[in-house]
């Protein structure tokens, strides 16, 4: 008997394009079916940012896990790359937000800012180093708490 409720799915995949609007359908079916439906539109603009980073970033290749799940009042969506080098946030202004060098040169850069946006809509959120081996970036949301102990698992690995 499981004592709190929990529901988990992930799915791989190549960061490509057409593969991030399917993983945006998919999140958005799966969030509905568990009666998330408050929490779609943030949950789809961090998943696409994140996802739109490995797309952009991530070295050798774009494969990558997105992994969305419930537990108790707090839903978690991560996805993990093989890219070992960690992300920056920039400023308002296009620098750095850590004050290292290397953003774009003013603030009317049209891109940068995914992960200010991630923060700005979620409650939390971070990055875990994987070694050699890439990073997970992580966000987390409120979730109203479930209506009783279900769990539910669900892994899927899809093709390029």
């Amino acid at each position: 008997m499981i004592s709190e409720p929990s529901r988990y799915y992930a799915v791989e995949l190549q960061a490509l394009p057409q593969r991030i609007g399917q993983i945006r359908r998919i999140v958005s079916a799966h969030l509905r079916h568990w009666h998330l439906d408050a929490l779609v539109d943030h949950a789809l603009l961090g998943v696409t940012e994140l996802l739109t980073n490995v797309h952009r970033h991530a070295r050798p290749d774009k494969r990558c896990t997105v992994e969305v799940e419930l537990l108790l009042d707090r839903l978690t969506v991560s996805v993990r790359d093989h890219d070992p080098r960690l992300p920056r946030t920039e400023g308002p202004f296009g620098d750095p937000a850590d004050g290292s060098v290397g953003g774009p040169a003013d603030g009317l850069a049209t891109s940068g800012r995914g992960l200010a946006l991630v923060g700005a809509v979620s409650e939390s959120w971070g990055v875990r180093p994987c070694g050699d081996d890439g990073k997970v970036v992580w966000f987390t949301l409120a979730a109203p708490p479930a209506g009783g102990p279900v769990e539910t698992r669900e892994e899927v690995v899809c093709g390029s």
